[in-house]
């Protein structure tokens, strides 16, 4: 297994883990940055308003979760979004919530 962190199967995607790991803005900010680049981003290439242990406990909600995908280039962790693997599992689930997170409040 090496340094790769473990992650969900499709078949095991909880509806309620998803959406309690979302109901964060932190959270739901880094899924929508991953959406909105469509490509993998390090770790410390979000922005996000928390400190990097912080910051690190919300990606690993996010990685249970099903959310996104963590694996190692070099010794930069790089974060993808499981779009595919989400549409799978809850068909127009994750584009009903990045609509909602571009609405104003």
């Amino acid at each position: 297994m090496g340094r790769t962190p473990q992650h969900p199967e499709v078949s095991d995607f909880d509806v309620q883990r998803v959406l309690e790991a979302l109901v964060d803005p932190v959270r739901r900010s880094i899924v929508t940055q991953l959406d909105a680049l469509g490509a993998d981003i390090k770790c410390g290439g979000f922005d996000v308003p928390v400190g990097k242990a912080t910051a690190t406990h919300h990606f690993g909600v996010l990685r249970e979760a099903g959310l996104i995908r963590q694996y190692y280039v070099g010794t930069l962790r790089m974060n993808s979004l499981r779009r595919a693997d989400l549409d799978q599992a809850f068909p127009g689930l994750l584009d009903a919530i990045l609509a909602a997170q571009k609405q104003p409040a």
